[in-house]
């Protein structure tokens, strides 16, 4: 899984249509399990937005690698 701290700063990527989502800014998790749920990448597009600012929040499931720099994605 990794450190919530480690996401920071990586950019997303969507490997449906090789678009760039942007930076995560945050992520969610489970208090109880202590696992992270979802990233969070602010967001512009109104088809994703889940929170006020538009932000973009990926569920665990959809994050296909996670790489130095880099997170793939596919949403």
């Amino acid at each position: 899984m990794g450190r919530a701290l480690t996401f920071k700063q990586k950019e997303v990527i969507n490997l449906s249509d090789g678009r760039r989502l942007g930076y995560v800014q945050d992520v969610e998790a489970n208090f109880d399990t202590g696992e992270i749920t979802a990233i969070v990448v602010p967001g512009t597009s109104k088809m994703f937005s889940f929170g006020g600012k538009n932000d973009i929040i990926i569920p665990w499931k959809q994050i296909k690698r996670i790489g130095d720099d880099i997170i793939l994605v596919e949403i």
